[in-house]
């Protein structure tokens, strides 16, 4: 999935953000943060940036509120809908490989709803 492929995607999750209420993050926030990482998710680059887990965690910083927690899940969630198994797996790593704690699985599946 190349950046202009994800770019509908990324109107898809500004619409998202828009409809959350008091929601401080949002998809643009989210894309911003971790589009140093898209060379590792989705080519397989053997290594990742530092700047991806900087961005990783200033995200998890500015998701201080449920609502922003709902609202950066929401936007992941619509982003590994999009992305194939091997991606998945390799966002999934990120928390891990970046030393932080992401409340919520990286996956199409999750349900943001339940995210406290």
């Amino acid at each position: 999935m190349s950046i202009k492929q994800l770019f509908p995607l990324l109107l898809i999750c500004v619409a998202v953000a828009a409809t959350a209420t008091d929601a401080a993050v949002t998809c643009n926030t989210v894309y911003t943060s971790l589009e140093p990482c898209l060379g590792f998710v989705l080519n397989g680059e053997p290594t990742v940036p530092s700047a991806c887990c900087s961005g990783l965690k200033s995200l998890l910083v500015a998701a201080g509120t449920t609502d922003d927690r709902q609202s950066a899940c929401k936007c992941i969630k619509s982003l590994a809908s999009r992305a194939n198994g091997v991606q998945i797996g390799r966002a999934s790593q990120l928390p891990g490989i970046c030393k932080v704690n992401v409340p919520y699985p990286i996956s199409p599946n999750v349900d943001c709803l339940k995210i406290k």
